[in-house]
């Protein structure tokens, strides 16, 4: 028998499979996905890989073959339909078979389970007592401690008998050989989610809810797979849709996944779950320790679970029997990976789905331009969801003219009107949220006489103050302290542009020193339980107002909530992104979701200096097909995705020469391959065009057809392969890229 393998290098001459006799010893053992060392090369040195399959035809000369070496220990098996879904993500969005073998497998080494001891007594009770009697006669204080308490309990867990009885595991081990006692162990599983408490609350659909689970329940039960998007306006219900949808699923002795952006994945969304499927759902995050990873994956590969909940990685549970993948608030950013493969949650999804006969369901209330375009032309199917569960009425959106304010003499963030908001919510005693889609305490620092900006001498970026008294790089995490006069030309007059969640909080503790106020950003969400700690004391109305990032606005249910302030609405409109006007909307609207959704109504004013641009008036009227229509003739216009569809292609090296031809090689290859109906822009550098000394180069390439697209990328990977002249240098490929470069 043999094994074709592949192995652990990331270098394109190496991306392929290479053919090891199995040893006779091990020919029960081995399995496709078992990591295996392989002697490899001239010198034999001894290198993991995974075993993609078994067979018994060989590839060449038998006696040419080298063995395997051994079954790697504590490695995670990969499922084999995992393999062909990582063969997919390869093929799909590029890098190299071992790295889309890494992203499929969440969990990579196995972590040692945990134990539950317990010690069981054996003797009768007329027996144990007589031997009760002999030890307090001997005057054996630990071991008559122990045999009363066994006596009286007859189990008693081990931990317990060590710590509290202050019993040594000498007295134990006595016990054990006198057959007095007997230790029994039991695998538990470390579970990150405390609650045990399931309810029997049925949930109650409305008529639009019921609709769009009938439908969909009936494609399920008649066996046809589809993609569906669940258009909902914020607080329409559409968790209560999923909740049934997965409940049949259950019935059907299937299994979901369900993925939420890690920043919405919070205490208040799981226990939802938790309370209709009790301890069958689990949960998957980056704040779980190796150990609670790992248990879950088992707990899903054992059949213990029916649920998973989790980010982007969740995706990759092995589950064996699939029913639905549903992916809440479709439209984040989150779900496409920022490291090589570039993959996108969404279509990745779609395609395990259609290996394993499941179907996805897609839900948001600003779904994505890409997902709103395919459900109009018929790739998916299209359900609505118009009003609020509670039947509350949306709230009333304000826009406030940033210019004007400035005309009035008013310099402060905060507008007069929303002034007078925040006071009036204050004095009635209901809750604020303040929302600012920065991080840190300012931003780029400057000098007011020349305009000198202080810039990371690493990367194409200026440096962000905080108030350690530090400017920071936010790339590579160079650091120096605060300058007190311009470098240029000695100024004083140095300063940055403070429009931070700090500066909010002071300002507003400030003007309010009556309110008590809240912070939720990157810095106060570090530990592992950061989040939970804030968004629960607001909840408990502990606090009047909370300040935030984006993380505020994704999803939370907090019914005190009656006025949101979202102070500089087009911070995020003029970044050079086709995306900006999009992320601009969702914002405005998830962050406007927000105010409202008890039986007070709700208010929201937006502060910006943009007040006419489509986005923010379409996100005051919540309407969101107004918004598409708008954006979708742009993006027609332009040919961006998703009329058509785009390829980033990234050309790095430390040394800038290299880049620049390893680049225009590129460029001169794709004109030879004569392309038609094909936009090539470039190469030029990147925006940031230097990170990390690290030089970076970027074409793109618009074509209406994503096969034509991997062909490029096929060509290309072949191309870079067989010429040295890249050795040194790094490509990369982005399809449908979520930022520019």
């Amino acid at each position: 028998m043999f094994a074709n393998i592949i192995i652990d290098i990331s270098h394109e001459k190496l991306d392929r499979t290479f053919q090891y006799i199995i040893p006779e010893e091990m020919k029960e053992q081995i399995h496709a996905g078992m990591e295996v060392l392989i002697p490899f090369g001239n010198g034999n040195r001894m290198i993991k890989g995974y075993v993609l399959e078994i067979t018994d035809v060989p590839a060449f000369d038998i006696d040419k073959m080298k063995q395997v070496f051994q079954i790697s220990k504590n490695s995670m098996q990969i499922e084999s339909h995992l393999i062909a879904l990582a063969g997919w993500i390869k093929e799909n969005y590029g890098g190299t078979m071992i790295q889309a073998l890494k992203t499929v497998i969440p969990v990579k080494q196995k972590i040692k389970s945990k134990e539950k001891r317990s010690l069981v007594l054996l003797l009768e009770d007329q027996k144990a007592n007589e031997q009760l009697e002999l030890y307090i006669k001997k005057k054996n204080k630990a071991r008559e401690r122990l045999l009363r308490e066994l006596i009286r309990t007859k189990e008693l867990d081990y931990e317990l008998a060590t710590s509290q009885l202050h019993i040594s595991s000498s007295v134990i081990k006595a016990f054990v050989e006198q057959e007095i006692v007997k230790i029994e162990s039991t695998k538990i599983y470390r579970n990150p989610v405390l609650a045990n408490q399931k309810d029997d609350l049925k949930i109650t659909l409305n008529k639009e809810q019921q609709y769009i689970v009938d439908s969909i329940v009936d494609d399920f039960n008649n066996k046809k797979k589809k993609t569906y998007l669940i258009h909902g306006i914020t607080g329409s219900g559409k968790t209560e849709v999923y909740i049934h949808l997965i409940q049949e699923a259950v019935n059907n002795g299937k299994q979901a996944i369900v993925l939420i952006p890690e920043i919405s994945l919070t205490y208040q969304t799981v226990m939802r779950f938790y309370k209709h499927f009790g301890s069958r759902v689990s949960i998957i995050n980056s704040k779980l320790s190796s150990g609670e990873r790992y248990d879950q994956f088992e707990r899903a590969k054992n059949g213990e679970l029916d649920v998973m909940i989790g980010p982007r990685s969740a995706l990759f549970t092995p589950f064996s029997n699939l029913g639905f993948i549903i992916i809440d608030e479709e439209h984040e950013g989150s779900y496409k990976s920022e490291t090589v493969p570039k993959y996108h949650a969404r279509e990745t999804a779609i395609e395990r789905a259609r290996m394993s006969g499941a179907s996805v369901v897609l839900g948001s209330a600003t779904p994505s331009i890409d997902s709103y375009y395919k459900a109009l032309e018929g790739e998916y199917e299209l359900y609505s969801l118009n009003k609020r569960t509670s039947d509350s009425a949306l709230p009333t959106v304000e826009i406030v003219d940033l210019r004007d304010e400035l005309k009035a003499g008013n310099r402060s963030i905060l507008s007069i009107r929303l002034r007078e908001c925040i006071q009036d919510r204050l004095d009635k005693k209901e809750q604020i949220m303040l929302f600012i889609n920065r991080r840190g305490y300012a931003g780029f620092v400057s000098c007011r006489a020349c305009g000198h900006v202080m810039k990371c001498p690493n990367c194409d970026v200026s440096l962000s103050a905080h108030n350690n008294g530090k400017l920071i790089c936010h790339y590579c995490g160079y650091d120096e302290k605060m300058v007190k006069q311009c470098p240029t030309c000695g100024s004083k007059y140095i300063g940055g542009f403070r429009a931070g969640t700090q500066q909010i909080e002071e300002i507003v503790q400030k003007e309010y020193p009556q309110a008590k106020v809240l912070r939720m950003d990157m810095d106060t969400t570090k530990s592992k339980d950061g989040h939970e700690k804030i968004l629960s004391a607001f909840a408990n109305g502990e606090a009047d107002i909370l300040i935030g990032t984006q993380m505020i606005v994704k999803g939370h249910d907090f019914p005190n909530v009656t006025l949101v302030g979202v102070l500089a609405a087009d911070l995020s409109l003029y970044s050079n992104d086709y995306h900006a006007s999009e992320r601009t909307f969702q914002l405005l609207t998830q962050a406007a979701g927000r105010a409202g959704r008890g039986e007070k109504k709700g208010e929201v004013v937006i502060q910006t200096y943009s007040p006419k641009h489509y986005s923010i008036t379409s996100s005051r009227n919540q309407n969101y097909k107004e918004f598409y229509e708008q954006e979708i003739s742009y993006r027609g216009i332009a040919g961006y995705p998703p009329v058509s569809n785009m390829l980033a292609i990234l050309i790095s090296s430390d040394k800038e020469e290299l880049a620049q031809q390893g680049a225009w090689l590129l460029k001169k290859r794709m004109d030879e391959m004569q392309l038609s109906n094909t936009v090539v822009i470039g190469p030029s550098d990147c925006t940031i065009a230097k990170v990390n000394n690290i030089y970076k180069k970027v074409i793109y390439i618009k074509q209406k057809k994503y096969e034509t697209l991997i062909q490029v990328k096929n060509s290309m990977e072949q191309y870079i392969d067989m010429n040295d002249k890249y050795k040194n240098v790094n490509v990369q490929f982005d399809f449908n890229p979520m930022n520019t470069y």
